[in-house]
């Protein structure tokens, strides 16, 4: 039998959706899927051409673990260039995104310690938390202040048994760009309690109407207490090619690359190369993509302004919409009753944390015709269920 903590620890909610969903299309069932955080692009050619050249340079064997040194160089100038982080290529870990908030999680938080995440949140925060003995301490979020979290509200979620903050700007599954002084005013708590941030910055290159990101790592006294977390799947469409990093004070690096040994020992070699023409090659199919999605946020935005019973705020990051109901459905039930009726996927709110109750995750990372499809399904089922 599976250990105990295994088994407290649910299938992620993202991920459960998107498996059902390739059953049905197995079976024939035409599915719009607003499932998945993938962007529907293809990996930009120049990254694909540096990839089959490192591949056809015979670059297929281990990498030092912490990742070759050009994109570790790569990775530090763009951090502190675009986001002001004080980093060297010393201070920089390549890893999947993932596996660094997993890794995270184990090298830092010990049974009993408690991690304040706001709520909702990734649905993966809580697994890790929990699987490294931790506990998940919930600060509510509200629609009508577009889910940005309160510091005095965090404030009193502190005890003596806080390790860590978890932040996520723009937020998944929100779209949350959290204000610079709400970031100002969770770092200002962390020093005064001596309590580490991890910040998860996956999309901050996604951000829309002049909003800017700005990272906790750059500010006063913050890099000697931040793990920051980012990567090139959501930006350059690259979720297939698992190449993220962490951005940390050397011996933090040094501790986390420790468990890198013991598990992947290290990122994918061949796409190690092409992460380097990612970030410096050009960029201009990124702010293509960012000025598609931006497009794509305001269609389903006016398509979900047309149906009763739905309401959604303007997120400013991120792909994701995360509009309220008013069905008398929990989230879980309204989402299997669109999959089975509407053949259209979303993510359940609740799979985000208690507040997410009452809401679902839209994902339109995808094109404007299935967009258009997927709310006139959305459309006709919320219709039913309020007897329109």
């Amino acid at each position: 039998m599976v250990s105990k903590r295994l088994q407290e620890i649910p299938v992620s909610g993202t991920v459960n959706i998107s498996n059902m969903v390739s059953q049905l299309k197995v079976e024939g069932v035409d599915i719009i899927s607003f499932s998945m955080g993938e962007p529907d692009f293809s990996t930009p050619e120049n990254i694909v051409d540096a990839c089959v050249e490192s591949l056809r340079g015979g670059f297929t064997h281990y990498t030092p673990s912490a990742g070759i040194p050009e994109l570790r160089c790569a990775i530090a100038d763009r951090a502190s260039s675009e986001s002001g982080i004080p980093c060297s290529p010393n201070n920089v870990l390549v890893t999947p995104t993932k596996q660094a908030i997993f890794m995270i999680a184990l090298a830092y938080l010990d049974p009993g310690d408690e991690v304040i995440l706001s709520d909702p949140s990734w649905v993966s925060y809580e697994a890790c938390i929990r699987l490294a003995g931790a506990v998940p301490k919930y600060v509510p979020t509200r629609f009508e202040d577009d889910f940005i979290m309160d510091p005095a509200n965090l404030a009193k979620a502190i005890t003596k048994r806080t390790k860590m903050i978890i932040l996520n700007t723009p937020s998944n599954p929100t779209g949350t760009v959290l204000p610079e002084s709400t970031i100002k005013a969770i770092a200002e708590l962390a020093i005064e309690n001596d309590i580490y941030v991890m910040s998860d910055e996956i999309y901050e290159s996604i951000v829309y109407d002049g909003a800017k990101n700005t990272s906790i790592a750059s500010l006063p006294g913050m890099f000697s207490r931040t793990l920051t977390v980012s990567g090139l799947s959501k930006t350059y469409a690259m979720t297939g090619w698992r190449v993220g990093w962490m951005i940390a004070p050397e011996a933090d690096i040094l501790a986390v690359n420790k468990l890198q040994t013991h598990s992947i020992t290290c990122c994918t070699s061949f796409t190690q190369p092409a992460a380097v023409e990612a970030l410096r090659g050009p960029q201009d199919r990124r702010d293509e993509m960012v000025a598609e999605f931006k497009k794509r946020r305001n269609l389903a935005l006016d398509l979900i302004a047309e149906i009763k019973g739905l309401e959604c705020n303007v997120p400013q990051g991120a792909f994701y919409l995360f509009p309220r109901y008013d069905v008398h459905m929990r989230s879980v039930e309204l989402a299997a009753y669109l999959l089975k009726e509407g053949h259209v996927a979303v993510t359940p709110g609740a799979a985000f944390g208690p507040s997410g109750e009452g809401f679902f995750r839209i994902s339109y990372a995808t094109s404007e015709d299935q967009i258009i499809e997927g709310f006139s399904r959305i459309k006709k089922c919320i219709n039913a269920l309020k007897g329109h």
